[in-house]
């Protein structure tokens, strides 16, 4: 029998895969729809399907209390900690979001330690910190934008850091108390809450561009029902799943199969150099997450 820390380890891996890879396909349909209306439309389509898994389950209607408090929850994970990245990487640079929300996992751990009161080990401390070297490493950190006019955004992707942080602690803390499934639902609901008011005064000034071909229109069709389908409904379920079975300090260092997934497809679809860099930060990253979780199964 599979262990609880291995199908936590599979399905947080699994979410940050498709993390990774949804870069790609987000690249091609923000060249129409801008970045809130977006996630507006990718929280949308994930809470529907989710929403009526549970309706037909007849499980969608729960207490007002535990609905209030579960859409506190995605407000902070799927509202605030979104948005700040799609404001963040907007202000800044694309390598300062991968760099700076690469503290997600630190500020996980930091949380777990408050709010959990899950032991801070060496071991996991320097499992976090492989990790993020590791990340550092597959990184071009010579386009890491320091200029004054991306101190917003910097600022931005903190915000985003530490909150998607205290979203995965909180969804530790209520695991015990509610199913993945109505977990995951509230988190995309929630979401919204601050996802369309966004895209409502984003698109006054920024409407969506022309879609001017066919073929545009049909891969901005298949990039949106991708990224609401498979990129939040299927992922941000596999990761809740994840931090249901593994202590969320552990589970945290799911999150770098984000960037090194991001780095292969990088090389594979988009033909950049497979670089000594790369390499040796890729094994960095997978050495943090074996000891992670080698050190979880001992505990």
């Amino acid at each position: 029998m599979i262990s609880p820390t291995l199908r936590g380890a599979f399905y947080g891996l699994s979410a940050g895969a498709i993390w990774g890879g949804m870069y790609v396909v987000s690249e091609q349909v923000l060249r129409v729809i801008p970045p809130f209306t977006l996630l507006s439309l990718r929280l949308t389509i994930g809470a529907a399907i989710l929403g009526a898994i549970l309706a037909a389950r007849g499980q969608l209607r729960i207490e007002r209390r535990d609905a209030i408090k579960l859409l506190g929850i995605g407000i902070v994970g799927s509202g605030f900690s979104l948005g700040a990245q799609f404001v963040g990487t907007h202000l800044a640079s694309a390598i300062n979001g991968a760099v700076v929300t690469s503290a997600s996992p630190a500020f996980t751990l930091l949380f777990a330690w408050l709010i959990l009161r899950e032991p801070l080990s060496l071991t996991k401390i320097g499992a976090v910190a492989l990790a993020t070297v590791g990340v550092l490493a597959v990184l071009d950190l010579s386009k890491f934008n320091t200029n004054s006019a991306a101190f917003a955004g910097n600022v931005a992707l903190i915000f985003a850091a530490l909150t998607w942080g205290l979203y995965s602690a909180l969804v530790r803390l209520v695991s015990k108390s509610y199913p993945t499934l109505t977990i995951s639902f509230y988190a995309l609901a929630g979401g919204l809450i601050i996802a369309i008011p966004a895209s409502a005064v984003e698109l006054a000034s920024q409407p969506l561009n022309p879609i001017t071909t066919s073929t545009l229109l049909v891969n901005t069709i298949l990039g949106v029902l991708y990224l609401g389908v498979v990129s939040s409904a299927l992922s941000l379920l596999l990761w809740n799943r994840a931090f249901t079975l593994v202590e969320a300090s552990v589970a945290s260092l799911f999150f770098f199969a984000q960037p090194l997934v991001g780095v292969i497809l990088a090389v594979l679809i988009l033909n950049e150099p497979l670089t000594l860099s790369l390499i040796i930060g890729g094994l960095l990253i997978v050495s943090g997450l074996i000891l992670s979780i080698a050190r979880s199964r001992t505990v």
